[in-house]
């Protein structure tokens, strides 16, 4: 099974679209939990995603719990990003099939599942005191590229 991002409720169509062509360039299956805050079949998700979107190897679950019930993962295979994990993202070796869980824009990820998994928490580490976060579809990329250093 290849590695998989995960983007739970996004809100931000343009996100997700370059989310998925970053999905496609890699391999990766791209995993949304719903409720999705538009349309997926919005013109600004296949805009971000160009001409890629056909491409993508998507899937769509109805809630967390949905995803947890249908694929059953391995603790060691998530990997949750919060902009206030412990750990970061350098730390883990990650495996082949790992799963890369990212929240919403807004809000990042549900406190219940960050509860469920407080020890899979990690973050991108910034220089700068004066930024709280970083852009969804900008954090992916580096954390799936970092997740396949060495298997490109």
């Amino acid at each position: 099974m290849p590695p998989s991002i995960i983007l739970i409720q996004p809100e931000i169509p343009g996100n997700t679209g370059a989310v998925g062509r970053t999905c496609v360039a890699l391999g990766m299956e791209l995993i949304l939990i719903h409720p999705l805050g538009f349309d997926i079949s919005d013109k600004r998700v296949k805009r971000s995603g160009l001409d890629y979107w056909p491409h993508v190897n998507l899937t769509e679950y109805a809630s967390w719990d949905a995803f947890i019930a249908a694929r059953i993962p391995r603790e060691d295979q998530l990997f949750l990003f919060e902009e206030f994990g412990s750990r970061s993202f350098y730390e883990p070796d990650y495996p082949d099939d790992a799963m890369l869980v990212f929240g919403q824009e807004t809000k990042g990820i549900p406190k219940p599942i960050i509860e469920r998994h407080e020890g899979r928490l990690f973050h991108l580490p910034m220089r700068s005191d004066v930024i709280r976060s970083l852009n969804l579809a900008n954090t992916v990329s580096a954390a799936a590229y970092q997740a396949l250093r060495g298997k490109l």
